[in-house]
Order: C-alpha cells, then structure tokens, then sequence
C-alpha cells in the first residue's frame, strides 16, 4: 500500500473504521415476491434511462446482485435529482425523507425505489452511514458550487461517488478492509471524470466544479469556461487533469483484484468504459463545452476482452 495523500488520509477518516461483514448476505431470492419484483424492475428502468454505462457494467454481474447494485443506482439518481430538479421549498423535506427511509426502512407504499432500496440495505448489511453520506454529499450542491482546492474537491467526489463504491462492495462482495482505501480512490477517478466531461454543462447550471487554485495555475478564468474557448493554456490544464485521474485509476485497480471473482469483471468494466470518456474528452481536443463525451457501445464492448485477460493473469 502507498503512503496516502493528505486528502487519502482525509477521505479515509470519512469512511470510518467499519468492521468487514461477517454476515452472508440474506439470498432468500426475492424473485417469488411481486412487489418486489416489480420495485427491482423499477430501478433497472431507470438505471437504464440514465446511464448506460453502469447498466452494462452491472449486467456483467449475477442476476441478484445485478439487480442490487440497481436498486442502488436509482436510490443515487432519485436523490442526486432531488437537487437538480426539485422546487426550493420542497428540496429539504424529500431529502429527509430519504435519510428517514435509511435510518429506520420507512416509506411511502407506492415508493418502489425506497423499497428496492430498503431491500438491498438489508440484504447485504451494507452501512446506513455510507448511505446517510450520499444523500449529504449530494445535498452539498444546494450550498456549494466552487471549490478552492483539490483536496476540498476530494471530499466532494468522496460524498457522491466513493460512497456508492464502498456501498457497491457490499453487494459485490470483498475479503478484507484493505480494499476500502481503493474504492475510495476509485470513486473520486469516477466522479472527476464526469466532472471533467460535463464543466460546459455544469458551468451553465451555475457549479463550477475544477480547483480554483489550478485554474489560476494555468492562467485560466471563468470568463475563458463561460465563452468556452479551447485554448493551449485550457488544453494544459486538461492534460493535467486527465494524467492525475488516469493515475487514481491505475492506483484503484489492486482494490479490484480484491472483490469476489464474479464482481471483478463488472467493477473494472464501469472503471475502464469510464477511462474510454478521458480518452474520447482527448480526442475532441479537450473540448467540453459544445458537446458531451461518451464512449459508443461498440467502444464499451470491444474493451472488455482485454479485461477480462487481465483478470484471468493477474
């Protein structure tokens, strides 16, 4: 293991020492029970309606579990769309209700995402903080829309994106704690990736996600993001930016090696489609404003043979 940055160390203080599950995850399959079935069916149509990525990802997975870390999907993107979309006055109460649900498995009889939710909570003992840190994680955009530093940003990437790795491990399946400092730095690879495909969008709905402090760095004002001109300067911060989260990626891969075999395959195909959009964002000449990057089905399926090798040797 590497010595951590500052910013590691930090993240890891969040995650807290939970003691590894020495509980089997309850398998009394739920496929006979209706409501369930229709609130697991649930959640994979809007896993599927919003990232197609992470249902391909997932569907490398057995069936049960597959379903699972749906279910987990749709409890991130109803929350995360409680912020974006939600009228002000309302926005409190939803997310309450939310961290409600989590603390206690109460909700609303026609809720069929808290009750596919509550279902994988149980099922597989996955801790109420990670959850409780998402939904606060998310919250953090109704308060903050800049940040000065990349340590500062960490924090935030740890609130809405490691929090769903450590959450997905419990689904997945791992052998020790050892694995938690990697899905940690997993998660934030994850989420600056998206933050470095959406800047142009996100800059228009008011957030500016990328460190002030490296932006000065390379000469780069908010004037430059809002004409959204791709100039050399831009173009050497995006570098930079693209090394470091390749760099987490690399440092991420031993924490896959670490989950059970039958997960391996879906967690590093969600991390390598994921560096298919650093490739692409390359590719467009860093440019981030006109459009959005993404990576084709064809570019997702032809990078899982050599995945899959790499799993199998190393």
């Amino acid at each position: 293991m590497q010595v951590q940055a500052n910013w590691e160390n930090q993240l890891l203080a969040m995650a807290g020492n939970i003691p590894h599950p020495n509980t089997r995850p309850f398998f009394s399959y739920w496929a006979g029970d209706a409501s369930l079935q229709n609130a697991y069916r649930e959640a994979e149509k809007i896993t599927a309606e919003h990232s197609k990525s992470f249902l391909f990802a997932s569907g490398l997975l057995p069936e049960e579990k597959r379903s699972a870390v749906r279910a987990l999907y749709a409890f991130c993107r109803t929350v995360d769309d409680i912020v974006d979309e939600s009228v002000d006055g309302e926005r409190e109460a939803q997310l309450d209700y939310w961290r409600t649900m989590v603390e206690t498995a109460s909700f609303a009889d026609d809720d069929l995402i808290a009750a596919a939710w509550s279902d994988t909570l149980s099922r597989y003992h996955i801790p109420r903080h990670y959850a409780r840190q998402l939904i606060d994680g998310v919250a953090r955009d109704l308060s903050q829309s800049r940040y000065q530093t990349f340590e500062e940003l960490a924090t935030y990437c740890y609130g809405v994106a490691s929090t769903v790795g450590l959450m997905s491990m419990y689904i997945v399946g791992f052998g020790t704690n050892e694995a938690v400092p990697y899905a940690i730095k997993l998660g934030v690879a994850l989420q600056m990736t998206n933050i470095l495909r959406d800047v142009g969008e996100d800059y228009r709905n008011g957030r500016l996600y990328l460190p002030r402090e490296e932006l000065v760095y390379y000469g780069i004002q908010e004037s430059h993001i809002a004409d959204g001109h791709i100039t050399n300067n831009w173009r050497q911060f995006m570098k930079f930016q693209i090394e470091r989260t390749r760099q987490l990626y690399a440092e991420s891969w031993a924490g896959v090696k670490m989950l059970e075999r039958e997960g391996q395959l879906a967690i590093g195909a969600a991390s390598v489609f994921y560096q298919g959009i650093l490739d692409e964002i390359e590719k467009r000449d860093f440019d981030v404003f006109s459009s959005r990057a993404s990576l084709s089905p064809l570019g997702k399926v032809s990078r899982i043979p050599s995945l899959w090798f790499k799993i199998k040797i190393s």
